[in-house]
């Protein structure tokens, strides 16, 4: 049997015999990065997949809490959910995989970059996120889309990555956020999140009854080209790694607030 272990903020060390890798995405059961990435994996451990019964790009960290979830079996170890990727991840390790947790969960292979403030929007990444959250270190992996896309690259670094973890292990409260260029890699970077800006966030049209529609989403994004940054990494031809942490606390601004604190800090008298 496998072991994981977590200890306070340190690291999550593994202990593995015969690991279990949990797989999901965003993009549905049925897409070619998820095949991909579960044949990439099938020889590191016992591959499970729980993914959604459609696409769920875009959804965030969101959870089904006011119907119930329905779990289809699409044979030994695979399974579809009709919810969200992290409806996914906790009905895998809190239901299906119970008796037995997984060692690693790994997230993708997305079909489109997640750099940048999109991690905050991504049903790939937000998957990764809740195995972390709930005790297992976790891989989000996402391949660049465009003429010539390849799925190999993606499902090389993702079965290098997921050796390596397995191994060594992560910190708690923290994953792997990877993204893949398009063409051939020059190798692999370490990276920041990257900055970005849009030209047009909403489009406004009319329905055949005259109606307004807007369609969010509706202009291309500007990137800054900054050095060290996943998208400026990814758009030279490399393979961009971001460690992504849970705590979202801006240590330095509570600092400063601490050592002179507004007015707003205070202690309200008793009643």
């Amino acid at each position: 049997m496998s072991l994981y272990q977590r200890r306070g903020t340190g690291i999550i060390r593994l202990m593995v015999q015969s690991p279990r890798i949990l797989v999901t995405n965003d993009d549905g059961y049925t897409a070619e990065g998820i095949a991909a990435l579960m044949e990439a994996l099938s020889g590191v451990g016992e591959v499970w997949m729980v993914a959604p019964d459609g696409e769920q790009s875009a959804v965030s960290h969101a959870l089904t809490l006011e119907r119930p979830l329905r779990i289809r079996s699409k044979g030994p170890r695979l399974f579809v959910v009709d919810g969200t990727p992290t409806d996914c991840v906790t009905l895998a390790i809190s239901s299906l995989m119970k008796d037995c947790p997984p060692n690693l969960v790994v997230s993708g292979i997305n079909r489109g970059s997640n750099m940048g403030v999109d991690v905050h929007y991504s049903g790939t990444v937000s998957a990764a996120f809740e195995g972390v959250i709930l005790g297992v270190p976790a891989i989000a992996v996402s391949q660049a889309v465009g003429n010539g896309m390849s799925w190999d690259a993606a499902a090389e670094v993702s079965r290098e990555l997921a050796e390596w973890v397995l191994r060594h292990g992560l910190p708690a409260n923290t994953l792997l956020n990877v993204n893949v260029p398009l063409a051939h890699p020059k190798g692999l970077r370490l990276t920041t999140l990257g900055v970005r800006r849009y030209t047009e966030g909403v489009l406004e049209q009319r329905d055949p009854r005259g109606k307004k529609i807007f369609w969010i989403g509706g202009g291309e994004p500007v990137w800054e080209p900054i050095q060290g940054t996943d998208f400026n990494e990814v758009g030279n031809d490399w393979i961009s790694v971001t460690p992504l942490h849970l705590d979202m606390t801006a240590s330095e601004v509570l600092g400063e607030l601490a050592q002179d604190p507004p007015q707003w800090v205070r202690e309200h008298p008793s009643v």
